[in-house]
């Protein structure tokens, strides 16, 4: 029987949707009716992955969607599993990338009226008042199929929505007897279903704009995602070498520009000091990012000239938001730079002198910023820094051909200042707040991007969370090896930092105690052996650490996951960054 259920799956083979990403329950009768049957008659459908886990299969579609650009679809089981998304959605809301969420629904006929009636306990425990409200406040778009014939619309007009900028998730839900309903095959175009065209600036604004970046005599740029569209890296690299712009990445997510150009001049994250180029920069271009720098610690000067262009320049879904400029763009970043490139290259007169000698400026302190990187991975006996583990991934890959993915937290730093890559496409972070990203994202890569090597780099609080159990479980079945380094201060260090920040000389800084330490300690790679078959190594010496990393890389290669725990200093260590922070609270405190 054709049902509202094969209607569903048909459309989203049709919309190009590759894989499902299931975590199936009573609701989904129809659906798997419809799978088994499919492939008792050899007709193609998406692959479904079996994720024991809601958080990583939606952190799966998540890495997916960053490594192509192309939205996969989650399934989960009614307001249980629409809850147990948790964290990841608000990771794909806040990451701006497309996702298909689709659960069922509790039944709503009680006596056999229909097919799919409620017939065990849990249909009248699992009937909640409003279950599109759980996630409501971060998907673009929600409803409920009521009928089977019109559910091929719905579904393509979810996917355009989710992939419309600003992207995002969309959440569909359907009662098992509407998915039971028997209904006619139709067929559509689905080239009448895209999404809305990437968004330009008006030409008065444009010239205005240009007019005063060609004016300014030290102009920056800043950014944080603009490397979602690999060719908008080009671009970007375009205008900084004809003007010598330099660019600083703000909390970076993706590789926007290349590490080692001379007009790279670092990423910056919760710095408690005064970035020195954004403070004498009198034009700040900000493109595609949420956070270009912390107000209460590092901003541009008063003086300066701010010019804002994203997909979303006023963050409508952050109530507290802002950021003084002169111009908000609602613009597409390639399209925005390919206008602004195109004007410049014909309208414009440019003063090589002065483009010579930014050039020379900024070159040097790319030069010193490098050297100064050089000397914090030096070796230490007594310690494995992360900026050492850092350097040794760095030498150890091949860059060509591997992607970084960093969930590191207290250390995403060292991670995005010292890995110093080149090449778009080859770094990820989650652009979001809710840890655990890191180990559904890799499987979720590994799929989108079979042929590179996959290298996650994460906190043990972070890797804690991303459910590892399940995580390698999936990667050991579905056969996507990747490698896992892990950071491990025994602890979570960014809540002591937090009450740090706040209360510097307070009474926890006082006795040290947080109440984020991880003592006694566990043996993380094992769990991942456990679960998944995962080869476990364990580095407590500096000296171990590259060739732990290169027998990791080639047990990888050779189709095995492999987790490296790495022991740094502990959480409750007081080290360089602790001592930073309260020197700087401290003298924060006096002057108020």
């Amino acid at each position: 029987m054709y049902t509202t259920g094969t209607a569903f799956l048909e459309a989203l083979y049709e919309a190009g949707i590759s894989y499902i990403f299931a975590n199936l329950g009573s609701d989904h009768p129809a659906i798997i009716e419809s799978l088994a049957r499919a492939k008792k008659d050899n007709k193609e459908l998406p692959t479904v992955i079996t994720c024991p886990h809601e958080f990583v299969a939606l952190s799966a579609a998540h890495g997916y969607a960053q490594a192509t650009g192309e939205p996969q679809t989650v399934m989960v089981h009614v307001e249980c599993g629409t809850q147990n998304l948790g964290g990841a959605i608000h990771n794909a809301s806040r990451s701006r990338v497309p996702v298909l969420i689709f659960a069922g629904a509790s039944p709503y006929t009680q006596e056999g009226e229909k097919i799919g009636s409620r017939n065990e306990f849990i249909h009248w425990i699992q009937d909640v008042r409003d279950q599109r409200g759980i996630v409501r406040g971060y998907t673009k778009y929600d409803n409920e199929i009521r009928t089977g014939s019109n559910v091929k619309q719905l579904v393509y007009r979810s996917l355009q929505i989710a992939k419309s900028e600003p992207a995002g998730p969309v959440y569909l839900m359907g009662p098992r007897e509407v998915m039971e309903e028997k209904t006619e095959p139709i067929t559509l175009k689905t080239d009448l279903w895209q999404p809305i065209s990437p968004e330009a600036i008006a030409p008065q604004q444009l010239k205005q704009l240009i007019n005063d970046l060609t004016a300014a005599k030290n102009p920056l740029i800043v950014t944080s995602y603009l490397g979602r569209n690999i060719e908008a890296v080009k671009e970007l690299v375009y205008l900084s070498e004809k003007l010598s712009i330099p660019v600083i990445e703000s909390i970076p997510h993706h590789l926007n520009f290349p590490h080692n150009h001379p007009m790279h001049c670092g990423s910056q994250w919760n710095v408690s000091d005064q970035n020195p180029i954004l403070a004498e920069a009198d034009f700040v271009l900000v493109i595609d990012s949420d956070v270009p720098w912390i107000q209460m610690l590092n901003k541009p000067s008063e003086e300066a000239t701010v010019y804002y262009i994203d997909v979303d320049p006023l963050k409508e879904e952050m109530p507290l938001w802002y950021i003084p400029s002169k111009r908000f763009l609602k613009a597409n970043s390639y399209v925005a730079l390919q206008q602004i490139n195109e004007y410049i290259k014909h309208h414009c007169k440019i003063d090589q002198k002065a483009i010579f000698k930014r050039r020379k400026k900024y070159s040097k302190i790319h030069i010193e910023q490098m050297e100064e990187k050089r000397h914090k991975e030096q070796s230490r006996t007594d310690v494995i820094t992360p900026e050492y583990v850092v350097a040794c991934v760095r030498e150890v890959i091949d860059k060509e051909n591997t992607i970084i993915l960093n969930e590191a937290i207290t250390n995403y730093p060292a991670v995005s200042n010292h890995i110093r890559l080149d090449i778009p496409g080859s770094y990820y972070g989650s652009g979001a707040g809710s840890l655990g990203w890191n180990g559904g994202a890799a499987i979720g890569i590994k799929l989108a991007k079979p042929e590179k090597t996959i290298v996650s780099l994460t906190g043990d609080g972070s890797y804690l969370f991303s459910v590892p159990s399940t995580v390698h479980w999936m990667a050991n079945k579905y056969k996507t090896p990747f490698l896992t380094v892990i950071l491990n201060n025994a602890g979570w260090k960014a809540p002591k930092m937090s009450t740090l920040g706040v209360h510097p000389r307070g009474v926890a800084s006082e006795t040290g105690e947080y109440w984020v330490n991880f003592d006694p300690i566990s043996d993380l790679a094992k769990v991942a052996e456990a679960a998944g078959n995962a080869y476990p190594i364990n580095v407590e010496k500096h000296e171990e650490m590259k060739g732990a990393l290169q027998k990791g890389l080639n047990i990888v290669e050779e189709g095995r996951s492999v987790v490296i725990n790495v022991k740094i200093p502990h959480v409750y260590a007081k080290d360089e960054t602790h001592i930073k922070w309260e020197q700087y609270n401290y003298l924060t405190v006096d002057n108020k």
